[in-house]
């Protein structure tokens, strides 16, 4: 069964998207009613704005969502048996699956990416990447803080776990984490702590607009990040969407989860093997391969 996969933030990069712009008239239609949908050029953007411009929450968002979107339109080679993304990605994913119509699921990504920006600027806030060390033990350490912000956020392989929090969060569970023999911790160059409780304002906003949007029965079970669960049912999935900006991408789980339900062939759709290496981690046995006009660059 195959298993397509749509990343979050993290692959973008200037010049994303225009090879297929060139290549694909459906990725150039595609692009045409993004920027009308926007009102302005993300397209422009993507294909020559700078780094500085791309690593923006809002532009970030909407760009991951575009190039995953239209990757899978153009080099989809059947329909998926499930479906499934990171953080970001998970809007993909749904609209890949047919939950979400296009212009529906731009809109969202939109306002989740607004939303964010601005509690990312409320507090001085981040993520760290905490590699090779016990979930177990991480999960400990940023429940003794209780003074400050700091939780597991993304539990992106057996050896890869990201915390989310206020700065003065990570620095208490980096030391921390340290003391308990923690070797590698690194702060990720992000706007601010998403899939955190400092998310709460975001998740408001943005409650309302997924209460209002037109979401489908999708085509095949889409496994979502807050419970790592498959579901075709709407009013699960808009649930799920609202919580997920608090809550902690669970990862790991839903690859093993797709795996022990039939998966035997990930395919990632975006600008780099982002999610395929962490496949590749977390069941080396699986076959894997990401189709994107960037992929072959990287």
């Amino acid at each position: 069964m195959n298993a397509y996969i749509f990343p979050g933030q993290g692959s973008q990069h200037p010049g994303m998207g225009l090879q297929m712009y060139n290549d694909f008239p459906q990725a150039k239609e595609l692009f045409r009613r993004a920027d009308e949908v926007l009102g302005y050029s993300m397209s422009e953007i993507m294909f020559h704005g700078t780094e500085e411009q791309l690593k923006q929450t809002q532009y970030t968002q909407l760009a991951m969502f575009l190039h995953g979107y239209i990757s899978y339109q153009c080099f989809k080679k059947a329909i998926p048996d499930m479906t499934a993304g990171h953080s970001l990605g998970e809007y993909t994913a749904l609209a890949a699956a047919g939950c979400l119509a296009f212009e529906d699921a731009l809109q969202l990504v939109e306002k989740r990416a607004n939303a964010m920006q601005k509690a990312c600027e409320t507090e001085p806030s981040g993520m760290a990447v905490v590699l090779k060390f016990d979930s177990a033990i991480i999960e400990e350490v940023c429940a003794s803080i209780t003074d400050e912000v700091v939780v597991p956020a993304n539990y992106n392989s057996q050896q890869q776990l990201v915390i989310s929090g206020s700065i003065k969060g990570l620095e208490l569970a980096t030391e921390k984490l340290k003391e308990a023999g923690a070797k590698r911790i690194m702060m990720l160059k992000v706007g601010g702590a998403f899939h955190s409780p400092l998310m709460q304002s975001a998740q408001d906003e943005l409650a309302d607009a997924i209460q209002k949007s037109p979401f489908a029965v999708p085509v095949c079970p889409v496994y979502q990040n807050v419970t790592a669960f498959p579901t075709t049912d709407p009013e699960l999935i808009r649930k799920n969407l609202v919580s997920q900006l608090t809550s902690p991408v669970l990862w790991t789980q839903t690859v093993l989860n797709m795996v022990r339900d039939g998966a035997d062939a990930f395919t990632e759709f975006g600008p780099g093997p982002t999610l395929v290496n962490l496949v590749k981690r977390i069941v080396p046995e699986v076959g894997t391969e990401c189709l994107g006009a960037d992929a072959s660059e990287l």
